[in-house]
């Protein structure tokens, strides 16, 4: 292990933990003791965790010490603490999506595709995590399950709708998580605390069952280190007959030319997308990042991609698929649901068959845009959040012009309209101490050069080691 890299247990990164354990300097089980510890220490403060099954935990580690004595490993994963954000799947679980319209009772007998590659690598799974109500916010807050805390400051906001992973994962409770991202939800919260998460190409992790949210939706690592992100890929991408829109396995490995650096690579630096306004710390340290790719040898321009904000285009998506998952429970659900999201339901509720091709029609026109603009440019890269977390208790930040999360989130959605890469990883720390991201994007299917772009400036940068681990306790 790197002579900086921390020594506690539950700070270490998933490469670092299989590499222990491959030299015989500590087992699994040992380290789902140290994570399980933490979690014992910090959830009071962050409530990351709907659900922690210590035996099966314990239990599941003693079965991957076993294989690693006998050097008969299962996979990347095999032994690293891993959580499950509580949307999807997980057999002898219960999946309650944040709601109190799901029934605890069941059944609960099946896996979603990325939590049953999990298992068969020998991942150890410590619980499920939190996720506002059917993941349809930028926050992680919910009726059932109340508001998760950021490790950095408990009384900020983790994000959503991937805020129980990126607050468990940066927190040392789990070396790495899968969330899910619609409209950001993997890179809100990866920005607001620090750690790192890649929304790969739509279809590269399948999805069992689609999401209401349709192909807007991704699911995608949340980790604390790009290496970590790149290894979880291994795990979880590939094809799946469960999902329709899934692509085919890819061939190779996600680590494979992650230390290639960004040397000749065309990189656009868009500051706004052409339309937002970024706190001037998130501008200072963004553009700081953006200094460091120019010294690593990247041509780096400051252009935009040139498209108006699909803000309006992306609600009709986004709230008549909620209107289908809320509807599916029935005569009075909408009465039980989270205020905002019934606000955004009833506002969206006559959206009509044109209104939502038209939105259809845009995503495409969009699509085509960015196909073009990459063949200019390998890279896009922007502040992955124009702000820093917020009050864990509120819907945006003070004084805002609305509480609706996409308000305060223009530089993630339009990525999922696009079925983009995108990843974000910690580009440097507000005088308040919160941090802030940076995110790239790239074309569709050119995961891994996101990802050896985001290794890059890690790298470089330094930023593996500023981890949201040694942050205090609120």
């Amino acid at each position: 292990m790197t002579e900086t890299a921390p020594t506690d247990l539950a700070e270490l990164s998933a490469a670092e933990l299989v590499e222990g354990y491959a030299a015989g300097d500590f087992t699994p089980v040992e380290a789902t003791e140290a994570a399980l510890a933490r979690i014992e220490e910090r959830d009071g403060d962050l409530n990351a965790f709907v659900l922690v099954d210590r035996d099966s935990a314990i239990a599941s580690a003693q079965a991957s010490a076993a294989r690693w004595r006998a050097g008969e490993t299962l996979g990347a994963g095999d032994g690293v603490p891993t959580n499950i954000k509580d949307i999807f799947l997980t057999a002898g679980w219960p999946t309650l999506r944040g709601s109190n319209l799901v029934d605890e009772a069941g059944p609960w007998d099946t896996d979603a595709p990325c939590v049953g590659r999990l298992r068969e690598s020998g991942a150890v799974l410590l619980g499920k995590v939190t996720t506002p109500e059917f993941a349809w916010k930028g926050t992680t807050d919910s009726i059932r399950f109340g508001a998760t805390g950021n490790p950095w400051d408990p009384s900020t906001t983790a994000g959503g709708s991937s805020g129980g992973s990126s607050a468990s994962v940066g927190a040392g409770m789990g070396a790495w998580s899968v969330g899910t991202d619609a409209g950001g939800s993997v890179r809100i919260p990866a920005s607001f605390t620090g750690t790192v998460a890649l929304k790969p190409t739509y279809g590269l992790v399948p999805m069992y069952p689609a999401s209401p949210f349709g192909t807007l939706a991704h699911a995608g690592p949340m980790t604390r280190t790009v290496t970590d992100t790149a290894m979880l890929m291994d795990v979880i991408a590939g094809f799946d007959p469960r999902d329709w829109s899934a692509l085919p396995t890819p061939n190779g490995s996600f680590t494979r030319g992650l230390e290639d650096g960004v040397e000749g690579l065309r990189i656009a630096y868009s500051p706004t997308l052409g339309y937002g306004e970024n706190d001037p710390e998130v501008e200072q340290q963004v553009r700081q990042a953006v200094e460091v790719l120019k010294s690593l040898g990247a041509v780096v321009d400051e252009v935009d991609p040139g498209f108006a904000d699909p803000i309006e285009h992306f609600h009709v998506l986004w709230f008549t698929g909620a209107n289908k998952v809320v509807s599916a429970y029935g005569a009075g659900a909408l009465d039980k649901v989270d205020p905002g999201l019934r606000a955004g339901i009833e506002e969206y509720s006559d959206a009509t068959a044109m209104d939502f091709l038209d939105a259809t029609q845009t995503r495409m026109d969009l699509g085509v845009q960015m196909g073009i603009f990459h063949q200019e440019y390998d890279l896009l890269v922007t502040p992955t959040m124009p702000i820093t977390a917020f009050d864990r208790n509120r819907q945006a930040p003070p004084g805002w012009k609305s509480d609706l999360w996409t308000t305060w989130t223009p530089y993630t959605y339009p990525f999922n309209m696009t079925q983009q890469p995108a990843a974000s990883v910690p580009c440097g720390v507000t005088a308040e101490g919160l941090p802030v991201g940076l995110q790239f994007v790239a074309a569709r299917t050119q995961d891994r050069m996101v990802l050896q772009a985001a290794r890059a400036y890690e790298k470089a940068s330094g930023e593996q080691y500023i981890r949201p681990v040694a942050a205090k306790a609120g």
